[in-house]
């Protein structure tokens, strides 16, 4: 299930990118003015304005609500005990070295 939502995020991310990147921005409405105007026929009379924004819309809708499904399935996926779990430093062993006949005092 995780994988299809996944592969859903990732589809529609693009079809949002590209649903962006085909908007006219609010300076094009000055050439159509000036007789630059026959781009906007492929969507009708109206222009794209209505049906792109909508759309885009919908999609950043379903996107961000896929966006907080994948964070709710992904939160509890994950080593149960984390690497800062055990901030406990080890402590050094000290080699000690045997005692010799000539470190005994003379004595004993």
């Amino acid at each position: 299930m995780y994988e299809i939502l996944l592969i859903a995020y990732l589809i529609i991310a693009l079809v949002l990118i590209g649903f962006v990147m085909i908007q006219q921005g609010k300076g094009a409405d000055m050439g159509a003015s000036f007789g630059a105007g026959g781009s906007n026929t492929v969507f009708g009379s109206g222009g794209s304005g209505n049906f792109l924004t909508r759309t885009t819309a919908v999609l950043a809708v379903v996107f961000f609500v896929l966006c907080l499904i994948l964070g709710n399935l992904s939160s509890g996926v994950g080593d149960e005990a984390g690497e800062f779990e055990n901030l406990e430093t080890p402590v050094p062993e000290v080699q000690q070295q045997p005692a010799n006949d000539s470190d005994v005092p003379p004595g004993n």
